[in-house]
């Protein structure tokens, strides 16, 4: 238990890039003095190091481990301009998300510029039960979800919200066959997205890129289209980020 919190407050550092103590607590449930003082631990051996006062970012010791940064800023270098020449193609709000902590995130949205009128997501949390972009993580990280306690705890957010564990993991089975997961009106009535993982393996397993827009526009042909097309643009993401897809797929198998 000891170590699986520490675990979790490195992620939440790792991917949020800094991170204050309140912000580990929001991603983590931990209660304030435990994560305090696990923080001042992981400080004291080189894994965190303080930024500003109250503000943490991985240590240089961890840097020098992993070699590698998978922090929102990074990883938004090669994908908001991806995101954005999506966002303007097809006249929608496109977003990137991650698993943060125990939830899965919007941390960033991309909208067209040429004057059409589009709905916007929003940033933060998303229910993984009710969400494009939290399935499309869900299927391909089933461990986050589907447990039998869960029945009768999936909170209906309109009529259209699956809140039956069997059915939720027919829906999931059906994402990883076709690489993408649809939303329609499941979390907001007129509300529909599409999301896809930026990989079905390794670290993009954790992250989907999608679009959001309305009922009215994200018919079911269009629904088709557009996932098929943000699956490629995952796919190049992934390529771009130097993620090789094939290889982490083989070793998880």
């Amino acid at each position: 238990m000891h170590l699986e919190r520490l675990t979790l407050i490195l992620e939440v550092v790792g991917q949020k890039g800094e991170a204050t103590v309140a912000e580990i607590c929001a991603h983590s449930d931990l209660p304030k003095p435990s994560a305090y003082r696990l923080v001042q631990d992981l400080v004291s051996v080189g894994l965190l190091e303080p930024v500003t006062r109250g503000t943490f970012s991985i240590g240089s010791r961890l840097k020098r481990i992993t070699q590698s940064d998978h922090s929102d800023r990074a990883l938004l270098e090669v994908i908001a301009p991806a995101l954005k020449k999506a966002a303007t193609q097809y006249g929608a709000a496109f977003f990137l998300s991650r698993l943060r902590g125990k939830s899965v995130e919007i941390i960033h949205v991309e909208t067209p510029d040429t004057g059409v009128s589009y709905l916007h997501p929003g940033l933060g949390k998303r229910p993984l039960h009710a969400c494009s972009c939290s399935k499309a993580v869900a299927a391909f990280l089933p461990e986050l979800l589907l447990t039998s306690d869960m029945e009768g705890r999936l909170r209906a957010y309109t009529e259209f919200t699956l809140t039956n564990v069997n059915d939720l993991e027919a829906e999931l089975e059906t994402i990883r066959k076709r690489g993408f997961a649809e939303c329609v009106e499941e979390i907001e009535r007129g509300l529909c997205s599409v999301a896809a993982p930026l990989a079905p393996s390794g670290p993009g397993a954790a992250m989907s890129i999608g679009a959001a827009g309305s009922v009215r526009v994200f018919t079911p042909a269009f629904r088709g289209k557009l996932g098929t097309r943000i699956a490629r643009i995952a796919q190049d993401v992934s390529a771009n980020l130097g993620w090789d897809v094939a290889a982490d797929a083989k070793l998880s198998g």
